[in-house]
């Protein structure tokens, strides 16, 4: 069946784009539900076209997509999905986006700056959506972009526990790649009892261009430090603060992020490294050629499929994380 009704007819139903279906297959299988057959296709000039094979009528309706890359591409078939349901008469839409895009543009550092993050939730609720649910944003003021509930998950427990199975937790340091991850870093500190340590960037005055010195703030001498993120982009800074961590007399550098962007250099420069194993989870589909050896990926399907149905269940996303995040 592709979804689930209550007593009261109340029916929940999964819709997937084309971005990273073997993720929403594995929420529909958590769900014990099947995705919604859903037609898409592009047009030869690339617009997107997408038509949904069953009723949708009075439907409590989660439409799942990564914003992967092609990132726009990926936003706009999900808009035209919430569009689609809104005009089927879909009695309840909820945008799941496991990654948000354009989440780093959420303020203007200078002038003639746009804030993108705001507009892609704008754009969400133009096109019908009534509620939002994403996987650590890069900031937490983005849950006041959208006009309407925003569930906001996070990847904490299932890659801190990961850690605490794998690393000696006596010897464990936590470490915020930047003074913007410091409250993260801490609420790994809080689970697993362990010290902080913190890369501070700053420019060298002898050398132009802004290269960035980094200087590590807190002891590390002899520890496995464990480096938490967001995000994995092009592994630039992620490389340069483990080379720093080992300068200073780190035993072993582990990298955990929720999400593994991966973009062109990123995977030859972990590789590389010395570090040892990078963690995230499958929040955006990880190509085989962004596969290697050092890479763990761990599922985020449960966590998602569980915050989908305290929501259906007009229960409590928070509980999810009580005395966890």
């Amino acid at each position: 069946m592709t979804g689930i009704k209550t007593a009261t007819e109340k029916k929940l139903m999964l819709f997937s784009g084309r971005a990273h279906p073997e993720l929403a297959a594995q929420v529909a299988e958590q769900l014990e539900i099947e995705v919604t057959p859903t037609a898409a296709y592009d047009f030869a000039n690339g617009e997107i076209f997408v038509r949904f094979e069953e009723s949708v009528r009075g439907s409590d309706a989660f439409v799942i997509q990564s914003h992967s890359t092609p990132i726009n591409q990926w936003i706009m078939e999900q808009l035209i999905m919430v569009d689609a349901l809104k005009r089927a008469s879909a009695k309840r839409i909820t945008v799941v986006m496991p990654f948000y895009g354009y989440a780093r543009q959420d303020k203007k550092h200078r002038g003639r700056e746009p804030i993108s993050a705001r507009l892609i939730a704008d754009i969400f609720k133009t096109a019908g959506a009534d509620r939002l649910m994403a996987v650590d944003l890069h900031t937490s003021q983005i849950q006041g972009f959208f006009d309407g509930p925003v569930d906001h998950l996070f990847a904490l427990p299932l890659l801190a526990d990961y850690v605490a199975k794998r690393v000696d937790r006596d010897n464990i340091t936590i470490v915020s790649p930047d003074a913007g991850r410091v409250r993260v870093a801490e609420r790994w500190t809080d689970r697993l009892g362990a010290p902080l340590a913190i890369i501070h960037k700053r420019r060298d005055p002898s050398v132009a261009n802004e290269v960035k010195v980094f200087e590590v703030v807190g002891d590390v001498s002899g520890r496995t430090c464990v480096i938490v993120d967001d995000m994995i982009d092009t592994a630039s800074t992620i490389t340069k603060a483990a080379d720093a961590l080992f300068d200073n007399g780190a035993a072993d550098v582990i990298v955990t992020a929720t999400h593994g962007v991966l973009s062109g250099p990123a995977v030859d420069r972990l590789k590389n490294s010395r570090i040892s194993e990078v963690i995230i989870t499958d929040t955006l589909p990880i190509p085989d050629d962004r596969h290697f050896d050092k890479l763990t990926v761990l599922s985020i399907a449960p966590l998602v499929a569980r915050a989908i149905r305290e929501v259906f269940d007009d229960g409590s996303v928070t509980s999810l994380f009580d005395g966890n995040a």
